[in-house]
């Protein structure tokens, strides 16, 4: 037990400026998953920062590393990639292996982005569904360990898959889901996954840490500038309301390239409003109305809430979508204050903008 406790404080010495795990987390880490292949699921936001750090802290080091590159990420997002590349060099880890889904030669888009408009369509999370992180990251990771026969996407097996092959050993994925009620269910539909060739862990979870935690433990190990922002293509759905302020504040051609697509998205071949069952055409209930009518039917890349017609509301683009750059010190302010809870209200006052 001594020489495993010992193992486990080395890391220290290896780049973290100061050790995060508890003695009983560090060694639930290593009961765990230590001597078996490990395969890290790298998303560069919060949750898989610090899930980098933990196994780092408990000596535990993963023999494969990915990030699946949709094309559609932020660039502070991949900003942070390139720092934790050059973190995990300074710890003897192997390098981050960028993964990317191939098109055809024939095919007229190259990343997620072109699929939605090429189809005319909004990414599937936007309908409640889950296919574009299956097919253009889960998919393409499962892929760079495993190989592909053919196609686009043909190439041999990671040298690392193979070793494990020829030992007969199985390799576990580790996920950086963590202790929240939503990573929690997202755990378990994962696990109720049928069985195919890989097992899979949340480290996260059996040392027990909140997304506060893991805040707080790249903070302690890294430093503040190693804290993150969260991961995710430019137009998802899952984007909060504070974070598309903060959009229009860093990266407004981004909000205004997912404006684009929404809208052509919802006024294109696939789209099912009309004057007829709503009242007015899509357009018309963006420029003109409150909000749209009680439905089912998804209304924009906020589901419930059409981003164009929020971006309006809010005086953060004008007439035209185009984002209101001279607004930029007052969006940061409401980004900050929402982020922070500070700010009740779902919607802020357009003449509170207008003053910026």
């Amino acid at each position: 037990m001594q020489a495993i406790v010992e193992r486990a404080r080395a890391p220290v010495a290896l780049g973290l400026r100061a050790q995060v795990l508890a003695e009983g987390q560090r060694l639930a880490l290593r009961a765990a998953l230590a001597d078996r292949p490990l395969a890290l699921c790298f998303g560069a936001g919060v949750d898989s920062t610090a899930m980098m750090v933990a196994l780092h802290d408990a000596g535990l080091r993963p023999s494969v590393i990915t990030f699946a590159d949709t094309g559609g990420e932020r660039a502070r997002t991949y900003d942070h990639l390139e720092r934790m590349q050059r973190a995990v060099r300074t710890w003897d880890w192997p390098r981050i292996e960028i993964c990317r889904k191939r098109m055809l030669p024939t095919t007229p888009y190259k990343d997620l982005y072109g699929n939605c408009w090429e189809n005319e369509t909004l990414p599937s999370i936007a309908f409640g569904l889950s296919s574009c992180s299956i097919k253009f990251k889960g998919h393409v990771q499962d892929q760079h360990l495993m190989g592909v026969s053919r196609g686009p996407n043909r190439h041999a097996p990671h040298p690392a898959w193979v070793d494990a092959q020829e030992r007969g050993e199985r390799f576990t994925k580790l996920i950086g889901f963590d202790c929240s009620k939503a990573d929690r269910r997202r755990a378990s539909k994962a696990e109720a996954r049928p069985a195919c060739e890989f097992d899979f862990a949340y480290p996260l979870q059996l040392i027990g840490w909140t997304r506060e935690d893991c805040v707080h433990a790249i903070t302690r190990a890294l430093g503040k500038d190693f804290v993150p922002v969260k991961s995710a293509c430019f137009f998802c759905s899952a984007t909060k309301q504070w974070e598309l302020f903060d959009m229009a504040a860093h990266e407004p051609e981004l909000l205004e390239r997912a404006i684009a697509l929404e809208r052509r998205a919802l006024t294109g071949r696939h789209s099912r409003f009309s004057a007829v069952d709503f009242g007015a055409s899509w357009d018309d209930l963006v420029r003109n109305a409150d909000r749209f009518p009680s439905s089912n039917t998804t209304v924009g890349l906020g589901r419930s809430f059409a981003w164009a017609q929020w971006a309006l509301r809010n005086g953060v683009v004008d007439q035209d979508f185009k984002v209101q750059r001279q607004k930029r010190h007052r969006f940061i302010e409401i980004a900050t204050a929402m982020q922070a809870g500070t700010a009740s209200a779902s919607r802020c006052d357009p003449d509170c903008l207008s003053t910026c």
